[in-house]
């Protein structure tokens, strides 16, 4: 099944979205793939065709995001740094600081922009009005947001609550709290039945590293095959 979609609503970053599909694909199927993309949506100048796929790599292809998910129960932990917390918040009034930290992650790591970015302002009121907005503080000092929803259009299905925001500010990274915030996040959600689960692009390392070495695993999620270059060679 075959869609047109925009990366984050932007018109300028068309692509064609291939899900739900059969099986896993093949690089054998990537070219008959691709030119169906085209030749239903080239008009439209797709620059690639989003693949769903549980194996994170395919030769042809290039990473998107991943689906990283495991039992809050198995995320529950006590031993966190002393002084790295959650105070439950019900306004985003640091958003304009959780912007600058993005900002900040950004221009220590340029190719970060393509692969993650802070969550609407609406998306996080969403959040605090389910009371699922919290500060990550450090010694009582505002360090970051954790946020999370219930949303079943993006949990594959799964009783789970959806991670949405996970940023430290930049005086508090580099000191090894990124590891410990899904434990504290998974430690604030009322319903320790459900799956803790949030996508992560395949290739942001440190926000893959950090939500694996807390006990998340990958569950599937999207690659790439670009078109531009498909229909420049073809």
């Amino acid at each position: 099944m075959f869609s047109m979609r925009f990366e984050g609503g932007d018109s300028t970053k068309p692509f064609v979205d291939a899900t739900p599909m059969t099986r896993n694909p093949q690089p054998e199927d990537l070219p008959a793939l691709a030119a169906t993309a085209l030749d239903v949506y080239g008009m439209h100048n797709p620059r690639y065709l989003r693949l769903w796929s549980a194996d994170p790599e395919l030769p042809g292809t290039e990473p998107d995001r991943r689906f990283l998910a495991a039992p809050i129960r198995e995320l529950r932990l006590t031993d966190v740094p002393p002084g790295l917390a959650l105070r439950a918040t019900a306004t985003v009034d640091q958003y304009d600081e959780a912007k600058q930290a993005y900002a900040d992650v950004d221009a220590d790591h340029p190719h970060h922009v393509e692969e993650a970015g802070i969550q609407d302002l609406e998306d996080l009121e969403e959040a605090a009005e389910a009371g699922l907005l919290f500060d990550i503080t450090v010694d009582d000092e505002w360090a970051g947001y954790a946020a999370a929803i219930v949303k079943p259009e993006d949990s594959l299905g799964l009783p789970a609550y959806v991670v949405r925001e996970l940023i430290l500010a930049k005086n508090h990274r580099g000191h090894g709290y990124g590891r410990h915030l899904s434990h504290l996040l998974a430690n604030a959600l009322p319903d320790p039945t459900h799956i803790y689960i949030g996508t992560i692009h395949a290739a942001n390392q440190g926000a893959q590293r950090a939500a694996r070495t807390a006990g998340r695993h990958d569950i599937g999620g999207w690659l790439q095959l670009p078109l531009e270059r498909v229909s420049m060679n073809g």
